[in-house]
């Protein structure tokens, strides 16, 4: 095919930039997340490497995360310096914030580097802080981005234990999440009907729709919220906290991150459902410390939202 052929718009050399970009944003998330331990335990092993040349290297490899920035705006027309550069330095004072935490908190005990690092994430997600920076359609690529340099920071800088991130399901966390869902759904549904928030659809999705449904949920927004929420969130707050004020804690900070979705002003109906959730999203992680049962449980719900309850 010529270079110059245009689809949707544009040429397939900005496609193939896209594309590109695509694939290294998602790869630490792939590499990590289905290489399991030994994965992080590689890239742990590179980032304990002694000296001020590795220090150095350490720190600044997450600027790396500038390149899908840079092909994607650069194929679309739409690049600005400013957002370059803000790519540049947001995950290198990510990881610094991080390796300084590992160094004054060798115990893991949490600090304020921690949360200012999830208050920073968090809130540039929530509050779209970033999205100006794509093109339409494309802001996708600012959450993955953020979420990537999470992963750099706590898994590979910091070394946080316990954070379970292992997407490689198990039998154990197939019965965790499913469990946890059964208990939440009629819950959920008698109260989102009484609320006005959910109302069903009697329909018969295709198994390719159902199965898109749910990959697409498992990926990329199971996968980012549990990982941010439970992970690294009710992990962290638990050591300060106990585990039941950390569950509720982390719970109802899940539901207020919900406070302008499908809506210009304050959804109170979408945080309350939210944070109940919170309640068996963080339940299905603590029961063994993995992610992936969390995830499953969050995929599942999400997907019978969108099919049957939108």
């Amino acid at each position: 095919m010529s270079w110059l052929v245009r689809i949707e718009g544009y040429s397939a050399a900005a496609w193939a930039m896209m594309l590109l970009a695509a694939c290294l944003t998602l790869l630490p998330l792939l590499a990590l997340g289905f290489g399991g331990e030994r994965a992080q335990a590689w890239a742990q092993a590179l980032a304990r490497r002694p000296g001020k040349p590795a220090t150095w290297a350490r720190l600044g490899s997450p600027a790396v995360l500038a390149v899908p920035y840079l092909l994607v705006t650069c194929a679309c027309g739409d690049f600005h310096l400013r957002w370059l550069a803000l790519y540049l330095l947001l995950p290198v004072a990510v990881a610094a914030l991080l390796e300084d935490a590992r160094r004054a908190d060798p115990q893991q005990r949490g600090s304020w580097r921690e949360l200012l690092v999830l208050a920073g994430l968090g809130l540039a997600v929530d509050l779209r802080w970033l999205e100006g920076a794509w093109p339409p359609h494309l802001a996708v690529f600012s959450k993955l981005l953020l979420l990537d340099a999470g992963m750099y920071g706590f898994l590979v800088v910091r070394q946080l234990n316990g954070v379970g991130f292992d997407l490689r399901l198990r039998r154990r966390d197939l019965f965790v999440g499913s469990r946890e869902y059964a208990f939440y759904a009629p819950i959920a549904i008698l109260l989102g009907l009484g609320l006005g928030f959910l109302h069903f659809h009697a329909r018969r999705p295709s198994l390719a729709e159902a199965a898109g449904a749910f990959g697409f949920t498992f990926l990329f927004i199971a996968v980012p919220e549990e990982l941010f929420f439970r992970g690294w969130m009710q992990n962290l707050l638990e050591r300060r906290l106990g585990r039941i004020p950390a569950l509720i804690s982390t719970s109802v900070l899940f539901g207020l991150s919900h406070f302008n979705k499908r809506a210009l002003h304050f959804n109170w109906r979408y945080v309350l459902m939210a944070a109940l959730a919170g309640i068996f999203y963080g339940r299905a992680w603590r029961r063994e410390r993995r992610v992936g049962a969390s995830v499953l449980t969050h995929a599942l719900v999400d997907s019978t939202w969108s099919l049957w309850l939108r």
